[in-house]
């Protein structure tokens, strides 16, 4: 294999004076200092966030503030790093919701481990969990980003609920006389 030498042009005058790069750079300056600035104040400012974003899963109760997690645990099961972890436990009597089998005992989300994949929110059959559009999540120690059972619900907060699964009298109201 021949090894061709490389010839480059000689510089001229006022290259070797590096006028022309120095100009160049100045040119990049002079335009970003008239232009507007496009840092955001953060965190009183926030960027404005997509839709469809998949931020941190949380439970939500129905219109009249009972939970609507029913703990089938399909939200542990297809959770990839098995960041959730349900302990299922019983109805209370005069709950009003006598006809649901079981509800969460113990709710977490370990937020270290989370991968924000909504495989959850798109498991769910009760549409109990969702993911927020919250995005700054922070703390001291691992066991604070631990979500439990009340902070989960204190996250999520209450939902409008167009099935009114768990109120029989509007169920019934809405399907119409029996014939």
């Amino acid at each position: 294999m021949a090894v061709i030498p490389l010839t480059r042009k000689p510089l001229s005058l006022v290259e070797r004076t590096y006028v022309p790069a120095i100009l160049s750079g100045l040119k990049t300056t002079f335009k970003r200092m008239f232009r507007p600035n496009d840092t955001l104040e953060y965190p009183e400012q926030r960027p404005a966030i997509p839709p469809g974003y998949r931020g941190v899963p949380t439970l939500v109760k129905d219109p009249n503030g009972r939970e609507k997690c029913v703990s089938c645990q399909l939200c542990e099961f297809v959770c990839p790093p098995k960041a959730i972890r349900i302990t299922p436990g019983t109805v209370p009597e005069g709950s009003g919701r006598e006809h649901v089998e079981k509800a969460p005992q113990a709710f977490d989300i370990d937020m270290l481990r989370c991968i924000y994949c909504g495989l959850c929110q798109e498991v769910c059959p009760e549409e109990a969990i969702f993911l927020q559009n919250q995005y700054s999540l922070s703390g001291y120690t691992r066991e604070e980003l631990v979500n439990h059972k009340d902070r989960l619900y204190e996250l999520g907060g209450t939902l409008p609920d167009s099935h009114y699964k768990w109120d029989k009298k509007k169920a019934a109201a809405e399907a119409g006389p029996a014939h």
